[in-house]
């Protein structure tokens, strides 16, 4: 089941994103961080426990991101990751952002959800701020994407 991340959901989610920041696949986000973000986040749970999550960030009055995106490995290729990133999408087209975008090392899934590749240049340098935090920073080899909404 997806839906709106809760404040009980702080854990799951960190525990979550850990796992792939300890690999270097994704930005480490500090406890404060996702209770300060945790209104952009939707989580998808089986049987009560949290196996996915994904944030999206608006940067702007037409621009958003996609970010935290993750599913535990068990969950991968059951199609929870369309589930989560169509969540995201459906919040931005609501809000009426035009534009999002996001950062990955997995650019083949969201090429096959209509991203396109762009050059990390092109990105408004607002978005750099969460980069920032991280140890790659200014190096970063994960690949941008973006989608435009109609």
């Amino acid at each position: 089941m997806i839906r709106k991340a809760t404040l009980n959901d702080v854990d799951a989610i960190k525990s979550i994103i850990s796992f792939y920041a300890k690999q270097e696949l994704m930005l480490h986000r500090s406890v404060s961080e996702l209770y300060e973000s945790i209104r952009n986040f939707y989580v998808y749970e089986i049987d009560g426990d949290v196996v996915g999550c994904c944030g999206l960030q608006v940067l702007w009055a037409d621009l958003a991101e996609i970010l935290s995106f993750a599913i535990l490995p068990e969950y991968r290729g059951k199609c929870i990751g369309t589930q989560l990133l169509n969540a995201c999408l459906d919040d931005a087209r609501e809000l009426k952002a035009t534009s999002v975008f996001t950062l990955t090392y997995a650019p083949v899934f969201f090429e096959k959800n209509h991203f396109k590749r762009v050059d990390k240049a092109t990105l408004p340098h607002k978005i750099w701020i969460g980069c920032i935090k991280c140890h790659k920073f200014p190096d970063c080899d994960e690949i941008a994407l973006s989608l435009e909404l109609s």
